[in-house]
């Protein structure tokens, strides 16, 4: 088997510079070492050496330092989307979640709203209202990284303003969301079980959310900081 020892190393080191979710970087990675084993091919087809095709099919390719911040936003997209998928997906689905909860926990919903401090309900809308953005910006992330992403110079920023928006929305509806199960007081509820499956859905959903929105700071391109 002839040796690619030229375009082992050059990939390993761009491989190195890359910072995104592995099977996407693994894809990318894969796809330049194609092109560069296609590229070595046709020049030995041209008459050359397979250790002088190499080092010319890798020059041609470009310096990592060129081409490392292409695949790198490539990365960055790419959890983007993921980010957005989840946010698209798990936020309805607690909200949703939520409300059946309330629907069907066995209270008197008169006397229990009785007890309720009147800052109550406008807190709870805030929390209402906060996730059903968070959905609708995820939709819009969505088809930003989809139909629209050629429209876009720098799409990779959609990705670094996702994992803002849930590292400022998830504390906070986690913090208002805790205020108002402690303010109800409701009777039972701690002990209710679809209440604590409930419960232990969202803090999943919130540390999941978490840890996408750490991944895209972290795989933004430096240039976009």
């Amino acid at each position: 088997m002839a040796s690619t020892s030229v375009i082992d190393d050059y990939v390993t080191r761009l491989g190195r510079s890359l910072r995104g979710p592995l099977r996407a970087k693994h894809d990318l990675l894969a796809e330049a070492r194609d092109g560069l084993v296609d590229a070595t091919e046709a020049l030995e087809a041209d008459g050359l050496l397979r250790p002088d095709a190499e080092r010319l099919a890798v020059e041609e390719f470009g310096p990592i330092a060129q081409i490392a911040p292409t695949y790198q936003e490539e990365l960055a997209v790419g959890q983007g989307r993921r980010t957005a998928l989840l946010l698209f997906l798990s936020v309805p689905f607690t909200a949703l979640m939520w409300s059946m909860i309330w629907r069907i926990f066995p209270v008197d919903p008169v006397t229990e709203i009785a007890q309720w401090p009147g800052w109550f309900r406008p807190v709870s809308r805030i929390v209402d209202y906060t996730q059903l953005a968070v959905g609708v910006l995820a939709a819009v992330a969505l088809l930003a990284f989809g139909p629209a992403r050629r429209r876009l110079a720098r799409p990779w920023l959609v990705t670094r303003a996702l994992g803002v928006l849930v590292w400022v929305e998830v504390p906070l509806v986690g913090a208002l969301s805790l205020l108002l199960s402690m303010s109800a007081s409701l009777d039972g509820f701690s002990s209710y079980p679809p209440g604590i499956v409930a419960t232990l859905f969202s803090w999943a959903f919130m540390l999941w959310q978490l840890s996408s929105a750490t991944r895209c700071l972290i795989f933004t391109p430096r240039s976009a900081a």
